[in-house]
């Protein structure tokens, strides 16, 4: 890959399509870390992309905003700048804190630790249906399905509605991605059709409450008062499209470097009982290739980074990809290093109040699978060109053939 001019810097939905832009960071980062980005339809951000300032940015939640312009680069409708406020990325503090504490403990590590065993179980089903010899579109038949499995499980969601998750998900996520979406009224649909099902579980919860996330929102109190309709409709968007997501992608793309990385496959492979290699090695994994290449946020004052004056609402995008690779934090990070430690990454977020929830579920996940495919085919091999999803959001590959031995 080779860089362009400054002037020439594109970190758009079609570079994505192409390449993760890993030459253009590496030159933002050396001679313009703070760079002005313009937008051919809409006003500019500046693309912020030094692992300090990516933290430093994060943890300042009342200078930097995600209400105010959302979390997407480009600016939104006020009515979808209103919905996208009622879910957790959206949200700023206090509030933000308030809604979390409904769905928090789904989530901490004692709950996690308690599902482990579940996603193991499911992993290693998931690796039997792999046939020795037979080449598979990996991200559709192993990648979606353990995140889609547990977060259903996790809320309340019955297994007959996982294909629908997925291609909801999908028509939502994909805005930007022909192969998602065919028209921008279809993402309006999707969204109408996940909200029905939403709808429909929250009245059969009012009656007959379960261990589930549906059931704590249904019937969870913010500030005294129960959730609106539209309110439990957007978080349960937030979760499904999160949990499941997130880490298929995140499986996609470790899966891609274990098959183009032979030292790194038979080390892993060697290795594949070493519980403290796997811990460093799904760290590295996700430093590698987050799946969420940025968030927005939007100054509410003016300010400056690293001497660049910001005015009071103009967008800082904070490029999670650059802050992974940057050489003042990481030695040699364009090499894959499985043990590597501190590995200090910044894919779950750069601290602060919107750290990923779901991190410690990502990491029980992509271990578990990662181990059991290796355990039952120890070599994989490309049997085609991957395809990358289309988006400035969402680091996808959305079609990577394998067959594996």
């Amino acid at each position: 890959m080779t860089a362009p001019a400054l002037n020439e810097i594109n970190l758009l939905e079609d570079t994505w399509a192409r390449e993760v832009p890993h030459a253009q960071f590496k030159l933002l980062r050396r001679e313009d870390p703070v760079h002005w980005h313009e937008l051919p339809d809409g006003e500019g951000f500046f693309a912020i992309t030094k692992h300090e300032d990516i933290i430093k940015l994060s943890r300042d939640p009342e200078l930097w905003s995600v209400e105010k312009g959302s979390f997407f680069i480009r600016d939104q409708t006020d009515q979808s700048l209103e919905n996208l406020a009622l879910t957790l990325v959206g949200m700023d503090p206090p509030k933000h804190s308030r809604f979390r504490k409904l769905v928090n403990a789904a989530f901490a590590p004692r709950m996690i630790r308690k599902l482990t065993e579940d996603i193991k179980r499911r992993a290693d089903l998931l690796a039997q249906k792999i046939e020795p010899g037979a080449e598979i579109e990996f991200v559709e038949q192993i990648a979606s399905r353990l995140p889609l499995e547990v977060i259903c499980e996790m809320m309340g969601i019955p297994p007959e509605d996982e294909d629908h998750i997925i291609d909801w998900s999908n028509r939502m996520v994909g805005f930007q991605d022909p192969d998602f979406r065919t028209t921008p009224e279809d993402g309006q649909v999707a969204a109408a059709e996940i909200y029905l099902r939403c709808n429909q579980l929250a009245e059969e919860r009012q009656t007959d409450p379960r261990e589930d996330i549906v059931s704590a929102l249904v019937h969870g109190e913010v500030d005294g008062e129960k959730l609106t309709t539209h309110e439990i409709n957007m978080f349960f968007v937030t979760l499904i499209v999160a949990g499941n997501e997130t880490t298929r992608n995140l499986l996609s793309g470790a899966l891609l470097e274990i098959a183009t990385n032979d030292a790194l496959r038979e080390d892993l492979v060697r290795n594949v009982e070493d519980d403290a290699l796997w811990r460093s090695a799904t760290e590295e994994f996700l430093r590698w290739n987050g799946s969420i290449h940025n968030f927005r946020r939007t100054a509410t004052r003016d300010t400056e980074v690293r001497g660049v004056k910001i005015r009071e609402g103009q967008k800082a995008v904070l490029f999670y990809t650059s802050g992974n690779r940057d050489e003042d934090i990481f030695e040699n990070p364009d090499v894959f290093d499985p043990r590597r430690s501190p590995n200090d990454h910044v894919t779950f977020g750069g601290g602060g109040p919107h750290f990923c929830l779901g991190s410690g579920l990502a990491r029980t996940e992509i271990n578990a699978q990662l181990r059991a495919i290796l355990r039952r085919c120890p070599n994989v091999e490309l049997t085609g060109e991957p395809r990358r999803m289309r988006s400035d959001f969402i680091n996808g590959i959305k079609y990577l053939p394998v067959r594996f031995s």
